[in-house]
């Protein structure tokens, strides 16, 4: 995510904390100085926020090394002030392997659990949970403290709120009787309920973080049902199926004012560059108009492209390559058939279109198998 800062790398994935975690860290400041607290106190509070978030990295790390075993990676984790968030390239489509991997994270608050009980247990720290100081304390307080709260993690997770653990859950039960698509939608239909009464509690007790979690949850599970379904239609089709078959190259040896009339004269915003008939490279609009105000419109296109841009062959698999654009943040990507010819460029837009297409075209089959029925 943007404005992070690198924390590390355990297991070869990338720790990032958001520049908004700075917030949680203010906020218990604020609140324990407002109170009257003494600085040890303060530091002792902030060493719990920073507790608990290591918690939740090893609770991500859970997720994260169990879809390895699935040949999964994960570009990233970050830790923002609603929790933490582990990027895995995709989701497990089989349900036994999702509900693995939806377990995991909790498993390890169970594991970490555990082991605080048993150590407090060995040296005398346990004491009854109404006992415990909440704020300050001793060294066995701070440990009791972080022990309950990793078992609120567990209970707070397993809510069927998709695309949280929980939600992941019940998809993955949901899919052994019904198809992934439409597991993936009522999962997503209980996430959003969810997020709905997350953000009524909020409200009604004026906890910000919990309201966060409630957009966080809702427009998760919006983006996740979305995704899935576009996957569901484009699985076996080829990129030719959904490229843009008529569009404009420019040569190298342009000038910058070809391509700005090019521009202005389509709906083109990515232009193939050319030399011998092969694609050498790419003509961004944010290349051309950045060109523009450092060389003018006499500068070649040359100078302006981004060289040795990826191609792709018409014949390759749709899914495959929009994962692969979605991975590398690409907005297109150009098209080649067997010889290296450019024959089409491939869009975000293009394939969101190719959905909306088939997503009309099977509602239309529905209405008119259901008038048949009638």
């Amino acid at each position: 995510m943007k404005w992070s800062l690198r924390l590390g790398s355990i297991a070869g994935i990338g720790i990032f904390m958001h520049w908004s975690f700075v917030l949680i860290i203010a906020w218990i400041v604020s609140v324990l100085l407002f109170q009257g607290h003494d600085l040890p106190v303060v530091a002792d509070g902030v060493l719990f926020v920073f507790a608990i978030f290591g918690c939740i990295v090893l609770h991500e790390l859970g997720h994260a090394l169990t879809a390895r075993r699935y040949g999964i990676g994960t570009r990233d984790i970050t830790l923002l002030p609603i929790g933490g968030v582990a990027r895995l390239e995709r989701m497990p489509e089989k349900p036994q392997e999702e509900l693995r991997v939806a377990i995991a994270g909790p498993a390890v608050n169970v594991l970490i659990f555990g082991i605080l009980y048993g150590f407090l247990w060995l040296f005398g720290g346990l004491k009854p949970f109404a006992a415990i100081e909440w704020i300050g304390g001793n060294w066995a307080d701070f440990l009791l403290r972080l022990m309950w709260f990793n078992l609120f993690i567990v209970a707070f997770n397993l809510l069927p709120a998709f695309p949280m653990d929980g939600g992941r859950v019940l998809r993955s039960i949901l899919a052994h009787r019904l198809d992934f698509v439409r597991a993936t939608e009522v999962a997503s239909r209980v996430g959003q309920g969810m997020a709905f009464l997350f953000g009524f509690i909020g409200l009604l007790v004026l906890n910000p973080f919990l309201i966060l979690i409630a957009v966080f949850v809702y427009f998760g599970a919006q983006a996740e049902n979305h995704s899935t379904h576009m996957t569901a239609v484009i699985r076996g089709l080829l990129v030719k199926d959904a490229m843009m078959s008529r569009f404009r190259c420019l040569s190298e040896d342009d000038t910058l004012d070809v391509a700005v009339r090019e521009l202005l004269a389509g709906s083109q915003h990515e232009f193939p560059v050319w030399r011998d008939g092969r694609i050498v490279g790419l003509l961004t609009r944010s290349n051309l108009v950045e060109a523009l105000a450092e060389r003018g419109r006499s500068a070649l296109v040359g100078t302006a492209m981004q060289a040795d841009y990826p191609t792709v062959e018409e014949t390759a698999a749709l899914e495959e390559v929009f994962q692969m654009m979605s991975q590398g943040r690409l907005s297109v990507m150009p098209v080649v058939n067997a010889e290296g010819d450019p024959v089409g460029l491939l869009t975000a837009e293009n394939v969101g279109e190719l959905v909306m297409v088939s997503s009309a075209i099977k509602q239309r089959q529905r209405e008119a198998s259901a008038d048949r029925a009638i």
